[in-house]
């Protein structure tokens, strides 16, 4: 017959309960501090998301005000203003890209503390399991009235039942942190979609746009150098938003942006780049061949009762991606020069 557990026995096993216990506090307080932490990021984003918006405001006024002039292709000095919107929108982008990284972490943390939960869990189970085994010896061992040993058989029995319960409850808070976790992660996937993408069109807000203009960059310089930016101004945004509402004018964007999508490839990045301007980039295409797309791209449009004027560049070496956007701009108005001095 196997040894029974003694005095001092139990009071090591009741010092190792203790402590799983103690560390099941600490994980508990840890939960609290995650959640804590997440719901002051989340209203740091808020904070950020609300200055987002009143910077995509901005824009909108300056472009609304540059077509309520006589001659669009004349511009003022609003470069300045320009400027200091962007700079503005990079440290927002910044900020938020940062809140995100800390809420990221939150999750991750979330999974460790679950997965403590559940070591805790795999102990409590073994711990149930030798009791288990030592309950069921001494049921065998008793064959006259003992008191002490009755104790001690029923004590098993007890602390082996709430050494389930215990290991049943750890696994209930682990499978909570996952989902926790998970719930994280999404609403940070979620969130940077919604800091990088513009809400009305679907197309990169400008800041995230050009990262993705660059990285094409990069990409064509690697291989055979062939890559082609377009420059799409919606016509007459203004008169659309005066003659039919602004819905009618925000219908109207959407249809550009889908109208482009429908021609590119999916990798392709398309950008909002002001008010009623868009600018995409096609890699491993020759001007040609891109120029022919957005034509299509400008003929499709037509047929629903949308006019566009685009401007074309190839990447040329040390271009950047502002140089290489300038040129497609100045090739837009250019265009519309020609065509304004053809009609007259």
């Amino acid at each position: 017959m196997a040894p029974l557990p003694g005095d001092g026995e139990l009071r090591l096993r009741s010092g190792a309960e203790r402590r799983a216990s103690d560390t099941d506090q600490t994980l508990s307080d840890t939960d609290q501090t995650l959640s804590d932490t997440d719901g002051d990021a989340s209203e740091r984003d808020q904070v950020s998301s609300e200055m987002d918006q009143t910077l995509s405001d901005r824009d909108q006024a300056l472009a609304d005000r540059d077509h309520g002039r006589e001659h669009p292709d004349e511009r003022d000095d609003d470069g300045d203003a320009y400027e200091q919107a962007r700079a503005e929108r990079a440290r927002v982008s910044t900020e938020r890209d940062a809140v995100q990284l800390d809420r990221s972490r939150t999750g991750d943390r979330r999974d460790a503390t679950a997965d403590e939960r559940d070591a805790i869990a795999a102990q409590r189970d073994i711990a149930a399991a030798t009791r288990d085994a030592e309950a069921a010896e001494l049921e065998r061992s008793i064959a006259q009235t003992d008191a002490e040993l009755a104790r001690r058989f029923e004590h098993l029995r007890r602390q082996g039942a709430a050494d389930r319960a215990e290991a049943a409850r750890d696994r209930a808070r682990a499978a909570r942190d996952r989902a926790e976790g998970a719930r994280a992660r999404a609403r940070v996937e979620a969130e940077l979609m919604a800091a990088h993408v513009d809400g009305l069109t679907g197309a990169y807000r400008r800041e995230m746009g050009r990262i993705a203009l660059g990285n094409e960059i990069d990409r064509a310089r690697r291989g055979d150098g062939r890559l082609v930016v377009a420059f799409v101004d919606l016509d007459d945004l203004k008169g659309i938003n005066d003659r039919q509402g602004h819905a009618a004018g925000d219908d109207a964007l959407r249809t550009v942006v889908s109208a482009i999508r429908a021609k590119l490839r999916s990798f392709d990045p398309v950008l909002r780049y002001g008010g009623d301007e868009f600018v995409a980039g096609m890699c491993d295409v020759n001007e040609s061949d891109a120029r022919q797309r957005f034509e299509a791209i400008q003929q499709s449009l037509v047929a629903v009762g949308i006019k566009v004027s685009l401007g074309m560049a190839a990447l040329e070496p040390g271009d950047t991606v502002d140089t290489l956007i300038a040129r497609a701009d100045a090739a837009l108005l250019q265009g519309r020069r020609e065509t304004r001095g053809s009609a007259q």
